[in-house]
């Protein structure tokens, strides 16, 4: 059975240059890897805050890594060098905006500012990519958020079953009619 592969992209200029440490691709490896029981292994990445490399990046992970999720974080704020939402758009197939929806209700119980962020996820063939926020503690609240529906949403484009920690969070699946 091939290894579950989940693209994990850092979108940060200073974070690509050295400057500064990545925190928020490890959050979302710790996460992944408490809530999925399943075996995967991350393909991580560190690239800058430009539209063309966060473009070229979701593809390679899609189309030649076999990355059946992709998440990203950073770059989803309101500041000009935020293009990761626009960038995911330009790639994928179908837009799913209720992802980002969910996702700023439950930030808004934790920080008024975010209304701010542009949050989205989308499919490109067999792959559901996910915007996040930057920030470690916002990682993990938009994921334990989202993550019930993830499993579900790869089944249908055609991706590996993903199995989670029900201890951690519960994926949903409709019962057998």
């Amino acid at each position: 059975m091939p290894t579950i592969r989940i693209g994990i992209v850092t979108v940060s200029d200073r974070a690509s240059r050295g400057e500064y440490e990545d925190k928020g691709g490890p959050a979302v490896v710790t996460f992944l890897r408490d809530a999925l029981s399943c075996d995967w292994e991350p393909v991580a990445r560190v690239i800058p805050d430009e539209q063309d490399r966060i473009e070229s990046t979701l593809k390679a992970l899609c189309d030649d890594e076999g990355c059946c999720l992709v998440v990203t974080t950073g770059g989803t704020g309101p500041a000009p060098r935020d293009v990761t939402p626009e960038a995911t758009e330009a790639v994928c197939d179908k837009m799913l905006p209720g992802f980002g929806e969910l996702m700023r209700q439950v930030s808004l119980r934790s920080v008024p500012t975010a209304i701010l962020s542009r949050q989205t996820a989308g499919i490109r063939g067999k792959s559901l990519v996910v915007n996040l926020p930057g920030k470690p503690a916002a990682i993990r609240e938009c994921l334990l958020a989202v993550m019930p529906a993830v499993p579900y949403c790869v089944d249908l484009i055609g991706g590996p079953f993903l199995t989670t920690h029900e201890a951690v969070v519960r994926a949903f699946r409709p019962k057998p009619s």
